[in-house]
């Protein structure tokens, strides 16, 4: 993996209210703090900065950009990730694929494992693997590559970025699973666009949207 050098933009917040904090997630930021003090600037740190009561309840990878929301008391915290672990939450990705997708919309039905030699690497494994699967659908055709919105319906360590290439088509700039020209590109193509929630305070349905920045 290449030096840590976060991006230093502004906190973009998409939306704020009493119980809620959503905001837009850059490329290149970790979500939270990795081992040792080069890795201590991430989106946590910045959100508590700004907003103290803040609390996480999932993340994005670090090459990952979009939305991400956070819990502003114990109780959404609570609320939110039941939400994720119920998959109750529903998330849609856009990204940019190598080559050119034949069918239209698919389903990867994959189980996915941490490979082990080669952390934090993961592969799809029948034996061991835990269960992911990940809807798909075509956008467009751009030079040679796929434009797609992903629906992940389990939430996997890089499930998208292994269920990418475990269809042929890697992710555009992924700095772990993509190779040759596929890797010539200045961030990873993938973007959480969009997440539909049930408001902490009341259950009311939510949509946050961010547009993908590529």
């Amino acid at each position: 993996m290449d030096e840590y050098c976060p991006p230093q933009t502004p906190l973009d917040v998409l939306h704020e209210d009493h119980e809620l904090l959503v905001v837009n997630k850059p490329s290149g930021l970790l979500s939270v703090p990795g081992k040792g003090a080069h890795l201590a600037d991430c989106l946590i740190t910045r959100v508590q900065r700004a907003f103290p009561t803040a609390l996480l309840v999932h993340r994005l990878d670090r090459d990952t950009s979009g939305v991400m929301v956070f819990g502003l008391t114990p109780h959404a915290q609570r609320h939110l990730g039941l939400q994720f672990e119920k998959r109750q939450m529903k998330k849609a990705y856009v990204a940019r694929l190598w080559g050119t997708l034949s069918e239209r919309t698919g389903l990867v039905d994959l189980p996915l494992i941490v490979d082990w030699p080669n952390r934090p690497l993961q592969k799809v494994c029948p034996e061991t693997g835990k269960a992911a699967q990940t809807e798909w659908k075509v956008l467009r055709y751009e030079e040679g590559t796929t434009r797609v919105r992903f629906f992940p319906k389990t939430g996997r360590s890089h499930q998208l970025r292994v269920h990418a290439l475990a269809l042929g088509h890697p992710i555009l700039g992924d700095p772990f699973y993509a190779t040759g020209a596929a890797l010539a590109f200045p961030r990873l193509m993938l973007h959480a666009e969009e997440l539909r929630l049930r408001h902490p305070d009341g259950g009311q349905g939510q949509r946050f949207y961010c547009k993908a920045p590529f």
